[in-house]
Formats: C-alpha cells, structure tokens, sequence
C-alpha cells in the first residue's frame, strides 16, 4: 500500500541579531571591509518580531492562510501586514529570537553555551509557558553566569557572542582547542540546526498529538553538516533531535543534497513506510544561519527591510495509509539523472513530463505544482527574478508543447496550477516541501486532486561535480479505500492465514 502524509509541522524563528553576526554575507563583509557603508546601514533596516509575524508570507509558512491568498494582498507585502497576525499558526509558529537562544542551550549536549544570569531566567519564563515546550524543556535552560565571564570568553577565548537586541547576552564556546570543524562559530551553526529542528519537531508531535515512542526513524534534511577534523559532515543531525524530542524508539541519519535534499528525503522516507521496514519516519530540517541575510546587499541598497531575518525548519510524518490522508504515489517519481543535462527543457521534462506519463496523465492533471517556493520579494531585488513563477512558465511552455493547453492559456495555467513563492530563502527550505501541510488541507477538504512536489538542487555549489540535482513525486487525494497489492490487502491475507490455521488445527484434533 503506498503511504501517507499523515501530519505536517513548519516554523519560522527570527533572527537580527544573527543576521548582523553569523550571516555568511555579514561575516565576510566584516573581514573584508569592516567600515562597509553596508554594514553601517544593516541595522536601520532590520524588521521588529511584530513585522515579522505580521508579514504575509510567514503567515502562509505556518499555515494561518492560503498561499493563494498572498494574491489577494497589495505588494511589497512587507508594507501591508496581516492585521491581529498571531505568532502561532496551524503548522506551527514563529519563534522570537531570545526564545531561541534558550533552545540552543536546551540542544547543547556538550556544556558549549553560555547565557547571562537574568536572560537565562528571562527566557526560562517564556518557555515554560510556550504550549509545545511547557515546564519540561524549560526545566532545561540552565543558570546564568555573570556577563563578566561570557566577555571573557568571547574576547579572550574565541567564543562565539550571542546578542539580543545589540547587546551580549551569551556565547558558545569552541569544542576543540585545534580542530577548526569544532570552532565556535562551527558549533554556533550546528546548535542553531539542531535547536530550530527541535523545535519542529515538538510542535509537529504535540499539535498533532503524536506519542514521541511511536516513531521509528527521523532523516535530517537541511544544509549543515555536522563532524570533526577526521569525518566533517559524519552527522547524525537526525538521532539528536529525536533524542532531544523524546523519540525514544527512533533511529535515524542524515540526508543531503542542497536543496534537493527534502524532497529526496520524502522519497526515501515514503520509500522506508511503503517498504513495511518502518511505521512512522520524521523527515526534519532545521534552519541555516549563514543564508542569513544572504542577499541583505541587494535589499538595503534599494531601500527594503532586510527580508532574509528568520530562520526556517519543517517536519513531515510519513505514515502507512490511513484512507485518509493524501497518498504518495511512490511509483510517480521524476529523477534528473547523471545523463539528463541542465537545459531548462531537459530538466522539466526528467522531473514533470516522465512520472506523469508513467502514470498515463497530462500536466493539466496535475492541480498544483510545488517547486522552488521562494518568496519573490526577497530574491527579485536581488536579481533572481520570480523563482516560482518560472517553473511554473516552463512547465506551463510544455503544456503547449504537447497541445494540452492553448498558448493564450499560458497566464491561466501559471494561476491555476501554480502559486505565489511564500519561503524564505534558507536553501533547502523552498524546495517543494513547504506545500505539503497547505496540500494536506486541500485534498481533504476535496479542493484538489493531484499535487507535485519538484525539488531541485545545485550540486557544483561543493566543487566536486558540474551537475544540478532534482527529484519529484505525485501525491494524491486519498480515495478511502486503500491501494491493493495484487487484488488483497494486507489484513484480508492475515485473516485468510489466521482462518487457515484455525481449520487445520480442528483438523488435527478431530484425527
């Protein structure tokens, strides 16, 4: 029986101060040219929590509306926010930056970070009556040190800061005195992934109510990669937050592949479920701080808050089907193979046109495609263009193509089938997953029949191959009787057995 996407759970955590701080654009412009006007007007262009939580797109990443909605609201979207806009959505929530911090000491296995004595009790506080973290991850943020000793080991130790609101609030610590996959700067980013995949992961077991034993293995899917000097990206991003998170009859490993990653990891998770190896498989990401405020440049040139200011994590359990949930179709896959090239047409049609043909199906049959799902007015002024908007033009030129839409009907199909980009850009976040919670919602409110999920990656980005990456995969509204394998479903052949056996020993006891 193919499996299901039983529950979906997405956040967003923002982040200024980490912009200003640990943002790769940042970090380099500070080696290069520490006295860069960029830098000296960063500051006047970062956003309030208010905005952020207001912010349209953000609204639609944790689920309090439609993407389709974003059409129905006058753009820039930053300056015509969601009135009365809530922190906590459907999927999840938007977490506030001191909030966080606490999270990454909570995540800290190893005595790294270090928090002021009244900000560790502050944030403590918060926790405690956060609803998917409460008193027993609160119970967690240890007790503060004096300022005078987080200074010091920033300035004299090669900590890594921690600042709220411009002021030094904690650190972390470096884990190795020489190995420099083991700074404090390493370990910042690593405790940031796992803290914000954490979080995920708890709103995704206690809005939907899931009992953390019930799960059987977690794949970590985002761009970090945790290891030492003798096996840098060895991992195992996956076991800890299921260790964090309470799964304690999971195990797990990491996958990755830029931002192809996630959809790679549905796969492989759908794959494990339909298999019967697992029951229920997580697939978790958390968040990249270095693509934060990656094309920061761009926006404070042009007069625009700094958009690139959250963090973002999702998690998505794959379960068998209950004829309820939208179906994977794990026979519907597409696969940009080692031969297919990279020419845009090559590429759609590796991706698209091969698992819908499998299928015996037309694009048209597809009701929503879910590709890079960028937010527009982040990667517009940056030079990018509508990320989302091309896919959707491409796929739509093919449609012509094969004669299934007309070419005046080229605008329609792009509203029609496609949607606005809502993600913030932190890599693999974008990458056709942040649909499957909105997708979830429309097949069992009967809005939709068939969604695709497309995931794309730029493999060249690690020097060790020219070649891009993309998979996808066809979901589909459950029809609520289950698929058959081979006429019979599972529980008719345990009961045929069982009824079998049940004759053959009054057989026997008759003889």
């Amino acid at each position: 029986m193919f499996p299901v996407v039983k529950y979906t759970s997405y956040v967003l955590v923002h982040a200024p101060d980490m912009v200003i701080n640990n943002g790769t654009t940042q970090t380099m412009e500070k080696a290069i040219n520490p006295d860069s006007e960029y830098l000296k007007k960063l500051p006047g262009h970062l956003r309030d929590f208010d905005d952020v939580v207001a912010y349209p797109p953000n609204q639609v990443y944790i689920g309090s509306m439609s993407p389709d909605k974003l059409r129905d609201i006058k753009q820039p979207w930053y300056q015509n926010g969601v009135k009365d806009a809530s922190r906590f959505g459907r999927f999840g929530e938007i977490m506030p930056q001191d909030e966080f911090f606490g999270l990454m000491q909570v995540a800290d296995a190893f005595d790294l970070v270090r928090l002021e004595r009244d900000f560790a009790q502050d944030v403590r506080n918060k926790i405690a009556v956060h609803p998917c973290l409460g008193e027993e991850i609160a119970g967690k943020v240890k007790d503060g040190v004096d300022l005078k000793e987080i200074e010091d080991l920033v300035n004299n130790h090669h900590a890594e800061g921690m600042y709220n609101r411009g002021k030094l609030v904690g650190c972390v610590k470096k884990a190795h005195d020489r190995d420099v996959n083991l700074n404090a700067h390493v370990m910042f980013e690593n405790l940031v992934t796992k803290a914000s995949g954490m979080l995920v992961m708890k709103n995704l077991l206690e809005l939907n109510q899931i009992d953390p034993g019930e799960i059987d293995y977690v794949i970590e899917c985002s761009e970090e990669a945790c290891g030492d000097m003798n096996q840098r990206g060895g991992g195992n991003f996956a076991k800890a937050i299921a260790e964090i998170a309470g799964c304690i009859n999971a195990t797990g490993a990491d996958t990755r592949g830029f931002c192809a990653a996630p959809t790679h990891a549905f796969i492989q998770a759908s794959a494990l479920v339909s298999s019967g190896i697992y029951k229920n498989v997580v697939i978790v990401a958390g968040g990249a701080v270095a693509k934060l405020g990656m094309n920061g440049k761009d926006h404070v040139n042009k007069g625009l808050p700094v958009l690139e200011d959250v963090l973002g994590g999702f998690a998505v359990l794959i379960s068998g089907n209950d004829r309820v949930s939208p179906v994977v179709r794990t026979d519907l896959v597409g696969r940009h193979t080692v031969g297919t090239g990279s020419s845009p047409q090559a590429v759609i049609t590796s991706l698209v046109i091969t698992p819908l043909d499998k299928g015996g199906l037309k694009i048209t049959d597809i009701d929503k495609y879910s590709v890079e799902m960028q937010n527009s007015e982040i990667t517009v002024p940056a030079g990018a263009g509508d990320v989302p908007a091309a896919n959707y033009k491409m796929i739509g030129a093919l449609a012509v193509k094969r004669n299934e839409i007309e070419r005046n009907d080229l605008p329609l199909f792009v509203q029609k089938h496609g949607m606005p980009g809502f993600a913030p850009t932190q890599g693999h976040i974008p990458s056709g997953v942040p649909f499957l919670g909105h997708c979830k919602d429309m097949m069992e409110n009967n809005q939709i029949e068939r969604a695709m999920i497309v995931g794309k990656g730029s493999l060249f980005l690690g020097r060790m191959t020219n070649l891009f990456d993309g998979v996808s995969v066809i979901i589909e509204k459950n029809s609520g009787k289950g698929q058959r394998e081979k006429g019979i479903s599972e529980e008719e052949v345990r009961s045929l057995i069982a009824e079998a056996m049940r004759e053959f020993a009054s057989q026997l006891l008759k003889e």
